[in-house]
Protein backbone atom coordinates (compact mmCIF):
# COMPACT_ATOMS: atom_id res chain seq x y z
CA UNK A 1 0.00 0.00 0.00
CA UNK A 2 1.21 3.34 -0.91
CA UNK A 3 2.57 5.24 2.40
CA UNK A 4 1.96 2.12 4.43
CA UNK A 5 5.31 0.38 6.44
CA UNK A 6 8.10 -0.92 4.74
CA UNK A 7 8.43 -4.66 3.83
CA UNK A 8 8.60 -7.37 6.50
CA UNK A 9 12.27 -8.39 6.89
CA UNK A 10 13.57 -4.86 6.01
CA UNK A 11 16.22 -3.30 7.98
CA UNK A 12 14.95 -0.74 10.25
CA UNK A 13 17.11 1.62 8.70
CA UNK A 14 15.62 1.49 5.26
CA UNK A 15 12.40 3.56 7.39
CA UNK A 16 12.28 6.90 7.34
CA UNK A 17 9.65 6.97 9.51
CA UNK A 18 11.33 5.06 12.38
CA UNK A 19 11.71 8.57 14.60
CA UNK A 20 7.94 8.80 14.26
CA UNK A 21 6.80 5.22 15.36
CA UNK A 22 9.46 5.77 18.67
CA UNK A 23 7.44 8.94 19.05
CA UNK A 24 4.31 7.25 18.57
CA UNK A 25 5.49 4.66 21.21
CA UNK A 26 6.39 6.77 23.74
CA UNK A 27 3.54 9.10 23.62
CA UNK A 28 1.42 5.48 24.29
CA UNK A 29 3.76 4.92 27.41
CA UNK A 30 3.37 8.73 28.81
CA UNK A 31 -0.17 8.53 28.06
CA UNK A 32 -0.80 5.57 30.37
CA UNK A 33 1.20 6.81 32.87
CA UNK A 34 -1.16 9.79 33.13
CA UNK A 35 -4.13 7.79 33.22
CA UNK A 36 -2.81 5.35 35.98
CA UNK A 37 -2.51 8.44 37.40
CA UNK A 38 -6.28 9.72 37.11
CA UNK A 39 -7.48 6.45 37.99
CA UNK A 40 -5.30 6.86 41.32
CA UNK A 41 -6.92 10.61 42.05
CA UNK A 42 -10.22 9.23 40.81
CA UNK A 43 -10.25 5.54 42.38
CA UNK A 44 -12.74 6.23 45.55
CA UNK A 45 -15.36 7.73 43.56
CA UNK A 46 -15.92 5.19 40.67
CA UNK A 47 -18.78 2.80 41.12
CA UNK A 48 -16.70 -0.24 40.19
CA UNK A 49 -13.12 0.73 41.54
CA UNK A 50 -11.91 -2.65 41.06
CA UNK A 51 -12.86 -2.55 37.14
CA UNK A 52 -10.99 0.53 36.63
CA UNK A 53 -7.91 -1.34 37.88
CA UNK A 54 -8.32 -4.02 35.57
CA UNK A 55 -8.82 -1.81 32.59
CA UNK A 56 -5.40 -0.01 33.57
CA UNK A 57 -3.76 -3.30 33.71
CA UNK A 58 -5.19 -4.43 30.37
CA UNK A 59 -3.98 -0.85 28.66
CA UNK A 60 -0.27 -1.76 30.70
CA UNK A 61 -0.28 -5.02 28.57
CA UNK A 62 -1.65 -3.80 25.58
CA UNK A 63 0.84 -1.00 25.64
CA UNK A 64 3.59 -3.41 26.29
CA UNK A 65 2.79 -5.26 23.17
CA UNK A 66 1.96 -2.22 20.51
CA UNK A 67 5.50 -1.13 22.08
CA UNK A 68 7.38 -4.17 20.88
CA UNK A 69 5.15 -4.34 17.56
CA UNK A 70 5.70 -0.71 16.67
CA UNK A 71 9.72 -0.85 17.58
CA UNK A 72 10.27 -3.91 14.81
CA UNK A 73 9.70 -3.07 11.24
CA UNK A 74 7.90 -6.18 11.07
CA UNK A 75 4.78 -4.72 13.29
CA UNK A 76 4.01 -1.59 11.25
CA UNK A 77 1.21 -2.87 9.28
CA UNK A 78 -2.11 -1.57 8.89
CA UNK A 79 -3.70 -4.61 10.17
CA UNK A 80 -1.74 -4.72 13.54
CA UNK A 81 -2.61 -0.82 14.13
CA UNK A 82 -6.61 -1.44 13.56
CA UNK A 83 -6.33 -4.02 16.17
CA UNK A 84 -4.74 -1.32 18.08
CA UNK A 85 -7.74 1.15 17.30
CA UNK A 86 -9.90 -1.93 18.23
CA UNK A 87 -8.87 -2.66 21.64
CA UNK A 88 -8.48 0.97 22.17
CA UNK A 89 -11.89 1.72 21.24
CA UNK A 90 -13.04 -1.61 23.37
CA UNK A 91 -11.55 -0.40 26.61
CA UNK A 92 -13.18 2.99 26.50
CA UNK A 93 -16.24 1.53 26.10
CA UNK A 94 -15.23 -0.38 29.53
CA UNK A 95 -16.05 3.56 31.07
CA UNK A 96 -19.96 3.24 31.51
CA UNK A 97 -18.95 0.23 33.45
CA UNK A 98 -16.81 2.40 35.67
CA UNK A 99 -17.80 5.66 36.08
CA UNK A 100 -20.78 6.57 38.09
CA UNK A 101 -23.87 7.98 35.62
CA UNK A 102 -23.43 11.24 37.04
CA UNK A 103 -19.39 11.36 36.52
CA UNK A 104 -20.45 9.86 32.88
CA UNK A 105 -23.12 12.73 31.98
CA UNK A 106 -21.28 15.75 33.91
CA UNK A 107 -17.82 15.58 32.07
CA UNK A 108 -15.69 16.57 34.91
CA UNK A 109 -14.34 13.01 35.04
CA UNK A 110 -12.74 11.70 32.09
CA UNK A 111 -12.99 8.40 30.92
CA UNK A 112 -11.05 5.48 31.79
CA UNK A 113 -8.59 5.48 28.91
CA UNK A 114 -8.15 9.57 28.79
CA UNK A 115 -5.64 10.84 26.31
CA UNK A 116 -4.10 7.52 26.14
CA UNK A 117 -6.42 6.41 23.08
CA UNK A 118 -4.63 9.31 21.18
CA UNK A 119 -1.59 6.86 20.48
CA UNK A 120 -3.36 4.79 17.89
CA UNK A 121 -4.27 7.96 15.92
CA UNK A 122 -0.86 8.75 15.77
CA UNK A 123 0.05 4.83 15.27
CA UNK A 124 -1.99 4.54 12.06
CA UNK A 125 -1.50 8.25 10.88
CA UNK A 126 2.13 7.15 10.73
CA UNK A 127 1.48 3.68 9.46
CA UNK A 128 -0.82 4.70 6.51
CA UNK A 129 -0.72 8.60 5.72
CA UNK A 130 -2.92 11.58 5.89
CA UNK A 131 -6.32 9.93 5.46
CA UNK A 132 -6.00 6.97 7.82
CA UNK A 133 -5.11 9.32 10.13
CA UNK A 134 -8.07 11.38 10.13
CA UNK A 135 -10.02 8.36 9.87
CA UNK A 136 -8.36 6.74 13.67
CA UNK A 137 -9.18 10.12 15.04
CA UNK A 138 -12.73 10.24 13.43
CA UNK A 139 -13.41 6.70 14.80
CA UNK A 140 -12.07 7.56 18.41
CA UNK A 141 -14.08 10.73 18.15
CA UNK A 142 -17.45 8.81 17.40
CA UNK A 143 -16.86 6.13 20.12
CA UNK A 144 -16.12 9.35 22.86
CA UNK A 145 -19.21 10.67 21.68
CA UNK A 146 -21.26 7.25 21.66
CA UNK A 147 -19.65 6.23 25.41
CA UNK A 148 -20.85 9.69 26.78
CA UNK A 149 -24.01 9.76 25.40
CA UNK A 150 -24.55 13.83 23.81
CA UNK A 151 -22.34 16.21 22.34
CA UNK A 152 -21.11 19.75 22.98
CA UNK A 153 -18.47 21.86 22.49
CA UNK A 154 -15.20 20.37 24.57
CA UNK A 155 -15.97 16.72 22.57
CA UNK A 156 -16.21 18.21 18.98
CA UNK A 157 -13.07 20.15 19.89
CA UNK A 158 -11.79 16.89 20.90
CA UNK A 159 -13.20 15.84 17.30
CA UNK A 160 -11.33 18.30 15.75
CA UNK A 161 -8.00 17.89 17.21
CA UNK A 162 -8.16 13.67 16.91
CA UNK A 163 -8.55 14.48 13.25
CA UNK A 164 -6.39 17.21 12.86
CA UNK A 165 -3.03 15.71 14.49
CA UNK A 166 -4.11 12.10 12.61
CA UNK A 167 -4.14 14.29 9.25
CA UNK A 168 -0.97 15.92 9.84
CA UNK A 169 1.36 13.14 11.71
CA UNK A 170 0.25 11.08 8.28
CA UNK A 171 1.42 13.80 6.33
CA UNK A 172 4.59 14.01 7.72
CA UNK A 173 5.19 10.14 7.44
CA UNK A 174 3.66 10.29 3.77
CA UNK A 175 6.49 13.28 3.41
CA UNK A 176 9.20 11.20 4.86
CA UNK A 177 9.18 8.27 2.96
CA UNK A 178 8.48 10.37 -0.36
CA UNK A 179 12.22 12.44 0.28
CA UNK A 180 13.71 9.21 1.40
CA UNK A 181 12.55 7.48 -1.56
CA UNK A 182 13.53 10.67 -4.11
CA UNK A 183 16.89 10.74 -2.34
CA UNK A 184 17.54 6.68 -2.71
CA UNK A 185 16.85 7.29 -6.37
CA UNK A 186 19.23 9.99 -6.65
CA UNK A 187 22.02 8.41 -5.02
CA UNK A 188 21.32 5.23 -7.46
CA UNK A 189 21.27 7.69 -9.83
CA UNK A 190 24.63 9.56 -9.13
CA UNK A 191 26.03 6.08 -8.65
CA UNK A 192 24.77 4.39 -12.10
CA UNK A 193 26.17 7.88 -13.95
CA UNK A 194 29.75 7.47 -12.17
CA UNK A 195 29.53 3.66 -13.13
CA UNK A 196 28.97 4.80 -16.73
CA UNK A 197 31.21 7.40 -17.22
CA UNK A 198 34.17 5.65 -15.88
CA UNK A 199 33.06 2.75 -18.57
CA UNK A 200 32.72 5.20 -21.07
CA UNK A 201 36.38 6.66 -20.29
CA UNK A 202 37.84 3.18 -20.28
CA UNK A 203 36.20 2.47 -24.00
CA UNK A 204 36.56 6.18 -25.39
CA UNK A 205 40.57 5.58 -24.59
CA UNK A 206 40.24 2.22 -25.93
CA UNK A 207 38.19 0.50 -27.52
CA UNK A 208 37.36 3.64 -29.14
CA UNK A 209 40.30 4.89 -30.15
CA UNK A 210 41.68 1.61 -31.60
CA UNK A 211 38.45 1.32 -34.13
CA UNK A 212 38.76 4.94 -35.19
CA UNK A 213 42.52 4.70 -35.97
CA UNK A 214 41.29 1.08 -38.14
CA UNK A 215 38.85 2.85 -39.82
CA UNK A 216 40.87 6.12 -40.64
CA UNK A 217 44.05 3.90 -41.57
CA UNK A 218 42.18 1.34 -43.54
CA UNK A 219 39.94 4.38 -45.37
CA UNK A 220 43.42 5.53 -46.42
CA UNK A 221 45.24 2.25 -47.45
CA UNK A 222 41.54 1.54 -49.72
CA UNK A 223 41.02 -1.99 -51.26
CA UNK A 224 39.96 -4.40 -48.65
CA UNK A 225 41.68 -2.10 -46.15
CA UNK A 226 38.49 -0.18 -47.14
CA UNK A 227 36.05 -2.41 -45.90
CA UNK A 228 37.73 -3.08 -42.77
CA UNK A 229 37.62 0.59 -42.23
CA UNK A 230 33.62 0.83 -43.18
CA UNK A 231 33.39 -2.55 -40.53
CA UNK A 232 34.97 -0.73 -38.04
CA UNK A 233 32.52 2.44 -38.46
CA UNK A 234 29.89 0.43 -38.11
CA UNK A 235 31.51 -1.06 -34.72
CA UNK A 236 32.45 2.54 -33.33
CA UNK A 237 28.71 3.51 -33.96
CA UNK A 238 27.33 0.86 -32.49
CA UNK A 239 29.48 1.10 -29.43
CA UNK A 240 28.68 4.46 -28.81
CA UNK A 241 24.96 3.82 -29.01
CA UNK A 242 25.35 1.21 -26.48
CA UNK A 243 27.38 3.74 -23.97
CA UNK A 244 25.16 6.47 -24.70
CA UNK A 245 21.87 4.06 -23.95
CA UNK A 246 22.91 3.78 -20.54
CA UNK A 247 22.02 7.51 -20.00
CA UNK A 248 20.11 7.17 -16.46
CA UNK A 249 16.40 8.20 -16.80
CA UNK A 250 15.06 10.77 -13.78
CA UNK A 251 11.82 9.72 -12.30
CA UNK A 252 10.22 12.34 -14.46
CA UNK A 253 11.10 10.31 -16.90
CA UNK A 254 14.21 12.64 -18.88
CA UNK A 255 18.00 12.14 -19.65
CA UNK A 256 20.58 14.60 -20.03
CA UNK A 257 21.05 14.71 -24.37
CA UNK A 258 24.54 16.58 -23.65
CA UNK A 259 26.11 13.37 -21.96
CA UNK A 260 24.61 11.21 -24.84
CA UNK A 261 26.25 13.72 -27.36
CA UNK A 262 29.60 13.81 -25.64
CA UNK A 263 30.02 10.10 -26.22
CA UNK A 264 29.80 10.86 -30.19
CA UNK A 265 33.39 13.03 -29.76
CA UNK A 266 36.17 11.54 -32.12
CA UNK A 267 39.23 12.58 -33.36
CA UNK A 268 37.32 13.86 -35.98
CA UNK A 269 34.12 14.84 -34.46
CA UNK A 270 34.38 17.33 -31.16
CA UNK A 271 31.44 17.96 -29.35
CA UNK A 272 30.51 21.10 -27.40
CA UNK A 273 27.43 20.88 -24.99
CA UNK A 274 26.44 23.12 -21.85
CA UNK A 275 28.04 22.66 -18.48
CA UNK A 276 24.72 22.46 -17.21
CA UNK A 277 22.52 19.13 -17.63
CA UNK A 278 20.10 19.50 -20.75
CA UNK A 279 17.26 17.57 -19.71
CA UNK A 280 15.15 16.15 -22.08
CA UNK A 281 12.22 13.18 -22.13
CA UNK A 282 13.64 10.18 -23.32
CA UNK A 283 11.74 10.22 -26.40
CA UNK A 284 12.90 13.41 -27.40
CA UNK A 285 16.28 13.16 -26.67
CA UNK A 286 16.60 9.49 -28.32
CA UNK A 287 15.26 11.24 -31.71
CA UNK A 288 17.80 14.10 -31.85
CA UNK A 289 20.87 11.86 -30.60
CA UNK A 290 19.61 9.47 -33.91
CA UNK A 291 19.62 13.05 -36.34
CA UNK A 292 22.95 13.75 -34.90
CA UNK A 293 24.19 10.35 -35.63
CA UNK A 294 22.84 10.43 -39.45
CA UNK A 295 24.14 13.76 -39.92
CA UNK A 296 27.98 12.43 -39.06
CA UNK A 297 27.49 9.57 -40.57
CA UNK A 298 26.61 11.65 -43.91
CA UNK A 299 29.82 13.50 -43.16
CA UNK A 300 31.87 10.60 -42.71
CA UNK A 301 30.75 8.90 -46.20
CA UNK A 302 30.26 12.50 -48.31
CA UNK A 303 32.54 14.82 -46.87
CA UNK A 304 35.75 13.32 -47.89
CA UNK A 305 38.52 11.47 -45.86
CA UNK A 306 40.24 14.65 -43.96
CA UNK A 307 36.70 16.38 -43.30
CA UNK A 308 36.09 17.07 -39.60
CA UNK A 309 33.07 17.74 -37.59
CA UNK A 310 31.95 20.07 -34.84
CA UNK A 311 28.38 19.22 -33.04
CA UNK A 312 27.03 22.30 -30.89
CA UNK A 313 24.21 22.02 -27.95
CA UNK A 314 22.72 25.50 -27.23
CA UNK A 315 19.75 25.05 -24.17
CA UNK A 316 17.29 28.18 -24.46
CA UNK A 317 14.84 27.29 -22.33
CA UNK A 318 12.07 27.17 -24.38
CA UNK A 319 13.80 25.13 -27.08
CA UNK A 320 16.78 23.88 -27.95
CA UNK A 321 19.40 24.08 -30.73
CA UNK A 322 21.59 21.34 -32.43
CA UNK A 323 24.42 22.23 -34.78
CA UNK A 324 26.63 20.35 -36.77
CA UNK A 325 28.73 21.18 -39.13
CA UNK A 326 31.70 19.68 -41.08
CA UNK A 327 34.81 21.56 -42.99
CA UNK A 328 34.54 19.27 -46.22
CA UNK A 329 33.99 19.60 -49.76
CA UNK A 330 30.63 20.83 -49.47
CA UNK A 331 27.48 20.94 -51.81
CA UNK A 332 27.67 22.79 -55.00
CA UNK A 333 24.31 25.04 -55.29
CA UNK A 334 21.46 23.94 -56.25
CA UNK A 335 22.46 20.20 -56.05
CA UNK A 336 19.55 20.12 -52.72
CA UNK A 337 17.13 21.68 -54.82
CA UNK A 338 17.80 19.12 -57.88
CA UNK A 339 17.68 16.30 -55.24
CA UNK A 340 14.71 16.97 -53.88
CA UNK A 341 12.60 17.70 -57.40
CA UNK A 342 13.96 14.21 -58.57
CA UNK A 343 13.10 12.54 -55.43
CA UNK A 344 16.14 11.39 -54.07
CA UNK A 345 17.26 13.43 -50.70
CA UNK A 346 18.40 10.55 -48.99
CA UNK A 347 19.75 11.84 -45.24
CA UNK A 348 18.43 15.19 -46.06
CA UNK A 349 15.19 14.20 -46.27
CA UNK A 350 14.98 11.74 -43.76
CA UNK A 351 16.83 14.02 -41.55
CA UNK A 352 14.23 17.32 -42.22
CA UNK A 353 10.79 14.37 -41.18
CA UNK A 354 12.58 13.62 -38.26
CA UNK A 355 13.01 17.01 -37.27
CA UNK A 356 9.44 18.13 -38.69
CA UNK A 357 8.02 15.21 -36.27
CA UNK A 358 9.10 16.84 -33.06
CA UNK A 359 7.31 19.82 -33.75
CA UNK A 360 10.87 22.02 -34.57
CA UNK A 361 12.65 23.17 -37.86
CA UNK A 362 16.29 22.46 -39.74
CA UNK A 363 17.98 24.92 -41.88
CA UNK A 364 21.31 24.15 -44.12
CA UNK A 365 23.86 25.99 -45.09
CA UNK A 366 26.44 25.16 -47.10
CA UNK A 367 28.73 26.01 -50.05
CA UNK A 368 31.39 24.57 -52.59
CA UNK A 369 34.59 23.59 -50.88
CA UNK A 370 33.16 25.29 -47.43
CA UNK A 371 31.13 22.14 -45.88
CA UNK A 372 27.68 21.86 -44.51
CA UNK A 373 25.87 23.36 -41.78
CA UNK A 374 22.78 21.84 -40.34
CA UNK A 375 21.02 23.45 -37.53
CA UNK A 376 17.94 21.78 -35.73
CA UNK A 377 15.19 24.02 -33.52
CA UNK A 378 13.54 21.94 -31.08
CA UNK A 379 10.69 23.27 -28.82
CA UNK A 380 10.74 21.55 -25.52
CA UNK A 381 7.42 19.46 -24.69
CA UNK A 382 4.23 22.75 -23.46
CA UNK A 383 6.67 25.01 -25.29
CA UNK A 384 5.27 27.42 -28.03
CA UNK A 385 5.81 25.25 -31.42
CA UNK A 386 8.69 27.12 -33.61
CA UNK A 387 6.98 28.37 -36.90
CA UNK A 388 8.86 26.18 -40.10
CA UNK A 389 11.71 28.09 -42.29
Amino acid sequence: MTGGAPEAGVPEAKDPTTPLWRAAVLLRVLTLVFAAGVVVVHVGEYARPWLALVAIGLMAVWTAAVTAGYLRPAGRRLGFTVADLVVSCATMCLSPLVLTPAQLAGGQVPLITTVWVTGVVAAGAVCAGPAVGAGFGAVVAAFNYGVRGYVDTDLTRDLILLVGVGFVLGLAASTSRRSAERLEQALRAEAATAERERLARSIHDSVLQVLARVRRRGAELGGEAAELARLAGEQEIALRALVSTGSVVREDGTVDLGARLRLLATDRVEVSVPATAVRLPVALAGELEGITREALTNVANHAGPAARAWVLLEDLGDEVVLSVRDDGVGIPPGRLDEAEREGRMGVALSMRGRVAGLGGTIAVETAPGAGVEWELRVPRPGARVAVAR
